[in-house]
């Protein structure tokens, strides 16, 4: 089965999509994996432009991307806006965590196509957020490689992974992809590396 893919006007947003990326210069690159559930890094995150083209690479796709905001966004007419663009709320003041909360969400559905960045922030920063990786792990669902070369003008999907367990092998393989991706603002590309990774390599000096 295919992943979550757009409503019954799904040819018409697979139109806009096309006549938006045409009108910019841009193609789409890649095949959606079998499935219906999935997380997929949104990467190189350096401009607000990466939304639009985004969500025109994704109805290009067919399929509809969903993403996590503050609960207290989601209220009124503006919350129902938020839910018909793919928003889905979550309450980080709740004492489970985020990835918990995302986890047991994925259960509750039979398709979700969750886009996260995992920078966190158009400005560059240290590391990644390593939410995305243990969603995905969480959940049983694969991480897509999803992206944004700027320097090519082509948005797609590249690498499908399933998550091991062993973060800097999985992670590796989100490097090496990436590494051939341009952002708009290479500048401020945030550096595919978790937390986790620097950690572990630290275990490893300190008992060697």
């Amino acid at each position: 089965m295919p992943l979550t893919r757009t409503p019954d006007a799904a040819w018409l947003a697979q139109a806009l999509g096309r006549l938006y990326l045409r009108l910019f210069g841009w193609r789409v690159e890649g095949r959606l994996p079998a499935g219906t559930k999935a997380v997929a890094i949104a990467a190189p995150h350096t401009s607000n432009w990466d939304l639009p083209l985004m969500l025109a690479v994704s109805y290009v796709l067919g399929v509809k991307p969903s993403w996590l905001g503050k609960r207290q966004l989601f209220v009124g007419p503006l919350g129902w806006l938020l839910r018909r663009l793919g928003g889905i709320p979550v309450d980080r003041a709740r004492r489970t965590n985020l990835v918990e909360q995302v986890t047991a969400y994925f259960a509750t559905v039979d398709q979700l196509f969750l886009v996260i960045p995992p920078s966190g922030t158009r400005q560059r920063a240290t590391h990644w957020k390593s939410g995305f990786y243990h969603i995905a792990r969480g959940a049983q669902v694969p991480i897509i490689c999803a992206f944004l070369d700027y320097r090519r003008k082509v948005g797609g999907v590249g690498p499908v992974i399933v998550p091991s367990g062993d973060v800097r092998a999985d992670m590796q393989v989100v490097r090496d992809f990436y590494a051939r991706i341009t952002g708009k603002y290479p500048a401020l590309t945030t550096p595919a590396i978790l937390l986790e990774e620097d950690a572990a390599a630290e275990r490893v000096r300190r008992e060697a």
